[in-house]
């Protein structure tokens, strides 16, 4: 098996408890060459800590190194770096979002097109187990009535704390105003000149809500319009009324909760005849989503039924993937193409709120 030879970008939480163990548990199919963060103590620990061999501050370095790949997990946007990689000849997985605006998505799908290299968008819950199998579930519905997600989130803390994460504070304030400076204009990009509650939703969407919409598209396709989108709790909560291909009518809430230890996700789907329900895990946990299905069968018996899955993390099977398309050139599953639908539809629940009237999309 080719073992690709992979720089990660960025090693805060996420790479921390997910991507550099799971990279060096696929040695097989990974080589990690060297870490890059902003932070020096950062990007020094995360090398000892998980035995790679070099450790750098500025991406250009990387770009410069011998590595067939990189992993981007820094703070966003990421559209600079994501360019660069491309323009550098090499693969790319990009942690969610991949950026804020149309036009940084054409930039990132324009240099991957010239580099004619991967590039792979973190979705991960496209890989949950739980998810695929749902999917099979749902394309065997005809009488689609109505779908739900529910997405309650407690503060990341009650669970990255659980695992042994080591934080920084020595970026210089140089790096962190080019950072807020470089989002700033993304957004502004995406929105222009709008409240600073319409920021703080549009932030929600992008780095949580994201991962619920990516799974409706993949189930129903492109959303044809937003119905209306409901800002409440002081910004604290948003609701989302979709409408998808067949006047499918798809209801979204998120919800800060930000003391209760409990993680709430859910992907429900109603037929008149059958109910799948998918019950996401924080992605800040190695426990497994699970699925219920409740229908009737052609004798007229109700049943429900709990599927048994497999037990891999969804951030190793998508790592698997990404492997398997440099290597193979198996179909991308988590395309930068994809992605684009993705961050319009944010911009569009977004500006339904600016609005407040409907988006035919």
């Amino acid at each position: 098996m080719d073992r690709v030879k992979i720089g990660v970008i960025g090693s805060g939480a996420i790479a921390q408890v997910h991507h550099l163990p799971i990279l060096n548990d696929l040695s097989e199919e990974f080589e990690i060459k060297v870490v890059c963060d902003l932070s020096p103590s950062s990007s020094k620990h995360a090398a000892e800590r998980f035995h790679v061999p070099a450790y750098e501050t500025d991406y250009r370095a990387v770009l410069d190194s011998d590595v067939d790949a990189v992993l981007l997990c820094h703070t966003d946007p990421k559209t600079e770096v994501a360019v660069a990689a491309f323009d550098a000849g090499k693969h790319v997985f990009i942690e969610k979002p991949i950026c804020f605006s149309l036009e940084q998505s054409d930039a990132m799908i324009e240099a991957q097109n010239r580099a004619g290299k991967v590039g792979q968008a973190g979705y991960m819950k496209l890989f949950e187990p739980a998810f695929e199998s749902a999917r099979k579930e749902v394309e065997s519905m005809d009488d689609i009535r109505y779908v739900q997600i529910n997405h309650l989130h407690p503060n990341n803390d009650l669970h990255v704390n659980q695992f042994r994460i080591k934080r920084f504070d020595d970026i210089t304030a140089e790096a962190k105003e080019k950072t807020a400076a470089a989002r700033k204009a993304a957004i502004f990009d995406a929105l222009g000149d709008v409240s600073p509650e319409a920021v703080r939703v549009f932030g929600t969407i992008s780095g949580s809500l994201i991962h619920d919409l990516y799974g409706l598209r993949v189930l129903f396709g492109r959303p044809t319009r937003v119905v209306n989108t409901e800002v409440w709790q002081d910004g604290k909560a948003i609701t989302t009324t979709l409408e998808c291909t067949g006047g499918i009518r798809c209801v979204v809430t998120w919800v800060d909760l930000p003391e209760i230890w409990d993680f709430y996700e859910t992907l429900e789907v109603y037929g008149s005849r059958k109910r799948v329900i998918v019950s996401y895990a924080t992605g800040f946990s190695r426990n497994q989503s699970s699925l219920t299905v409740q229908g009737i069968d052609a004798d007229g018996t109700s049943y429900k039924k709990e599927p048994a899955l497999s037990w891999e993390s969804p951030f190793r099977r998508e790592l698997r993937h990404f492997h398997d398309s440099i290597v193979n050139g198996t179909e991308n599953r988590s395309p930068l193409t994809a992605s684009r639908d993705d961050i319009s539809l944010i911009i569009d629940i977004t500006k339904a709120y600016i609005n407040q009237a409907p988006v035919d999309r």
